[in-house]
């Protein structure tokens, strides 16, 4: 779908695939042979759980010209690729890479153990053409999103290991600024379709259900 002039498509569970002058995937996982898997000039990677880090599913959409930006305890599991290579980042870290800018922002659990802020595992907010998308990897509601200043934003909503709907709906009038948010980490683990419903009807911005 052409959201602000960027090509999103959410390919399943957090997967996502954004089109300009480049492409970029953010953590693959499940990717049907029956999709368009373009070739992917950047890759990210928000953590190492293997429903995000699946180097089977990264080996089918990468070449010798993908990058892949990720958190350091994904690099032992991503090592075997043939790619261009691999950068490591942390939360509050920002990359150039191909001439769009990646920032890490922390992801985390508050009330769950799955996800430690120990962990520095991230989120990732991507700059292209003027336009912010902020993929907030596995997350809860966290104080850090009150700094989160997008046009964009992909959020997980089906609870257990993240946010559930309702928090994930509280999380976009806690932005400073989003415009556009879209539902993910549902249907295939955790959640369901009425997950998304239920974010849609109590967001605080425009959302846009693509899965």
């Amino acid at each position: 779908m052409n959201i602000m002039g960027l090509n999103i498509e959410l390919l399943n569970h957090a997967s996502v695939k954004i089109k300009d002058k480049k492409i970029i995937y953010i953590d693959p996982f499940e990717l049907s042979q029956g999709t368009s898997l373009e070739k992917a000039d950047i890759v990210l990677i928000t953590h190492e759980h293997y429903d995000h880090c699946s180097p089977k599913d990264v080996a089918k959409i990468s070449n010798e010209n993908t990058i892949i930006i990720t958190v350091a305890d994904c690099q032992s599991k991503l090592s075997g690729l043939k790619i261009k290579g691999i950068a490591l980042i942390e939360p509050g870290k920002s990359i150039m890479a191909d001439g769009v800018k990646i920032t890490a922002v922390p992801a985390y659990n508050v009330n769950k153990a799955f996800h430690p802020k120990q962990n520095d595992w991230v989120g990732f907010i991507v700059e292209m053409d003027g336009v912010r998308v902020y993929h907030a990897g596995d997350s809860d509601l966290i104080p850090e999103m009150k700094n989160i200043e997008t046009d964009i934003a992909l959020l997980p909503v089906g609870g257990t290991y993240t946010m559930n709907a309702r928090e994930a709906a509280q999380a976009t009038k806690t932005f400073k600024r989003c415009k556009i948010a879209i539902p993910m980490h549902y249907g295939t683990i955790v959640g369901t379709a009425s997950d998304a419903e239920t974010f849609k009807n109590n967001a605080g911005c425009e959302v846009k259900i693509l899965m």
